[in-house]
């Protein structure tokens, strides 16, 4: 099975129409991609919560890591960054933070709130290779920024 992107952002706009907690609408954005696909193992956000600093947030799956630097891993990329980061293998990806074992591709998206602060980091694991392509990136962009806020201003 693999996402229906259309349906999937008219799901989680209806859910989320008003809401303005953040926290709610990360649960509620993990529960609905992490049911949307089978490729989809982890999902869930990273807060920032202090310079350099991302602390686990909302998530589906198992447990996830507490604490990412923005120096280290996938998501810490993405938060340094500002950059979606599509990672095919994550073993050949510099200082990979291995939260689960299974793991072997990921995509991590920043997350942006309306005024252009970096909310967090969007973390999608899959315990298959190269599981992620662009059109991931650009369906799950859109998803996020219609939730959230603005596109990333990296």
């Amino acid at each position: 099975m693999h996402v229906d992107y259309t349906t999937l952002a008219q799901t989680i706009a209806a859910l989320t129409e008003g809401e303005t907690d953040a926290v709610a609408l990360m649960a509620t954005v993990a529960c609905e991609v992490h049911l949307s696909d089978d490729r989809f193992d982890w999902t869930g956000f990273y807060r920032a919560v202090g310079p350099e600093l991302l602390k686990i947030g909302p998530y589906q799956g198992g447990h996830g890591c507490l604490v990412i630097p923005f120096s280290r891993g996938v998501c810490g990329a993405a938060a340094r960054t500002g950059v979606v980061q599509l990672v095919p293998d994550v073993e050949a990806f510099p200082g990979h933070i291995a939260c689960s074992s299974s793991t072997r591709s990921e995509i991590v998206l920043p997350v942006w709130d309306e005024n252009g602060r970096l909310l967090g980091v969007f973390d999608i694991d899959s315990d298959q290779p190269a599981a992620f392509d662009e059109a991931d990136s650009l369906a799950l962009t859109a998803i996020l920024t219609a939730v959230f806020g603005r596109a990333g201003v990296a």
